[in-house]
């Protein structure tokens, strides 16, 4: 469900004409320019979506004869329309204002052009309608990588958030993450309103990380693009020495690259995340330092053999 007043309010928005409904029930970001429906075309007609009028539309049905628009609009209006957006600061005609009236539909106005007003208004409806999911972590931005921490309770995760932060990289959220799927393949991160911005140390309390280290110190949004999932320290589990295969995780049918770090003491957590992002970004860009090395052990191999 969207709420009409965040819509309006997040999109700049000037109320025309009010409409009595509170939520619209979208259940697609997609967009909808009625240029057809004005020529008479309702065979593929998505109503059910908000209705972006811009100066092509415009131009056209103040080109009409007076009976001819209002019959037009008439019939347009008597679908089920969420809203009409009139785009470039265009000012309705009487009649479209008085059927929107009429039939409850909300006719708002934009200053934007039409193709600037089209991007932000999908932006935003794929923001508000994508899914969401809570998981138990920590997610920091460290050199620019969404880093979302894992692990049992206890472990060390907000530990490790708060020395990177006073390393100069930033917190998103403690404890608990909001993740929102934008795309089939990207996620997003954020902290519930209620707790923005805090984190809880064990034997210190809870602390503002904006209020102690600044506002440079968090953000509101990031990407995750890398897990990192700390355990305990098992001495008999074997552990990636290498780093030759990738591991993942899923999250929301969205693969991750996933890290184990065991954990215990003496170990610096949050330089070795920071090595774990830089290196991320490396592989991203194409560079793989534990491939290298073993092309050059390869190498060397296959010198050594032909000298034989």
């Amino acid at each position: 469900m969207i709420n009409v007043n965040d819509f309006i309010k997040s999109l700049k928005l000037q109320v025309l004409s009010p409409s009595s409904r509170k939520e619209w029930d979208f259940n697609t970001p997609e967009l909808n320019r009625p240029g057809l429906q004005f020529v008479g075309f309702y065979e593929h007609f998505a109503y059910d979506r908000p209705q972006i009028v811009g100066l092509t539309e415009m131009a056209y049905l103040e080109s009409l004869p007076d009976d001819t628009r209002r019959e037009r609009l008439e019939n347009y209006f008597s679908y089920p329309i969420p809203c009409v957006i009139l785009c470039r600061g265009m000012m309705p005609t009487e009649d479209m204002l008085e059927l929107a009236a009429a039939h409850d539909v909300a006719l708002l106005r934009t200053e934007a052009v039409t193709t600037r007003f089209f991007g932000n208004a999908m932006t935003y409806l794929n923001r508000c309608l994508a899914p969401r999911a809570t998981l138990h972590g920590v997610l920091v931005d460290v050199y620019g990588v969404g880093v979302l921490i894992t692990g049992e309770s206890g472990v060390g995760k907000s530990e490790a958030a708060l020395e990177l932060v006073k390393r100069g990289h930033q917190l998103v959220a403690d404890d608990v993450v909001d993740v929102c799927k934008v795309t089939d393949n990207r996620l997003t991160g954020e902290s519930p309103e209620t707790v923005r911005h805090f984190m809880e140390i064990r034997g210190i309390g809870i602390i503002d990380i904006k209020a102690m280290y600044g506002v440079g110190a968090v953000l509101m949004s990031k990407s995750i693009d890398l897990v990192i999932h700390l355990e305990a320290w098992k001495e008999k589990k074997s552990y990636d020495r290498l780093g030759l295969s990738d591991d993942f995780t899923t999250i929301m049918d969205v693969r991750v690259p996933q890290l184990v770090l065991p954990v215990r003491p003496g170990r610096n957590l949050a330089i070795i995340i920071e090595v774990a992002a830089r290196n991320f970004s490396l592989k991203h860009m194409g560079y793989s330092a534990a491939k290298e090395l073993d092309r050059r052990l390869n190498e060397m191999m296959m010198n050594a053999s032909k000298q034989e």
